[in-house]
């Protein structure tokens, strides 16, 4: 089995005579961490949305786990574990950031229960927050 978990394969978006990703290739190792830096324009966030499939790539292709997932719809990503998170560091005013993780656990977990990929942290994650619980208390 590879250790590759996501990778692009000359990844190309145009808009009009615009391109945003130009021949992105890459591969992202399971337990590896990355970060996606650069100016203002430079094409992070169309790199992230074709990644997630809100933008279908003019050219390339994008696999996930071995699995072409190019053309696969978002939520179906979604399913497979493949998920984005947004600049915005706390979703629900009403809960604590480890609140809003907590609920993004329980969805994989439910996901997995149902067909998708299980990344095996869940349980960890949860005897986490039982810890952080019982600690600030």
């Amino acid at each position: 089995m590879t250790d590759t978990v996501l990778s692009t394969h000359g990844l190309v978006m145009r808009f009009g005579g615009i391109t945003a990703t130009n021949n992105v290739t890459m591969e992202l190792k399971r337990g590896a961490r990355h970060a996606l830096i650069g100016p203002n324009g430079a094409g992070k966030t169309t790199l992230i949305n074709q990644l997630t499939g809100v933008l279908t790539p003019t050219e390339g292709r994008i696999t996930l786990l071995g699995e072409d997932i190019t053309t696969l719809a978002p939520h179906k990503r979604v399913a497979r574990g493949l998920v984005r998170t947004f600049q915005i560091n706390q979703l629900f005013d009403s809960m604590t950031p480890l609140e809003t993780l907590a609920l993004v656990v329980s969805q994989h977990q439910a996901s997995a229960r149902n067909g998708g990929v299980r990344w095996g942290r869940a349980r960890r994650s949860r005897n986490a927050r039982r810890n952080c619980s019982s600690s600030s208390t």
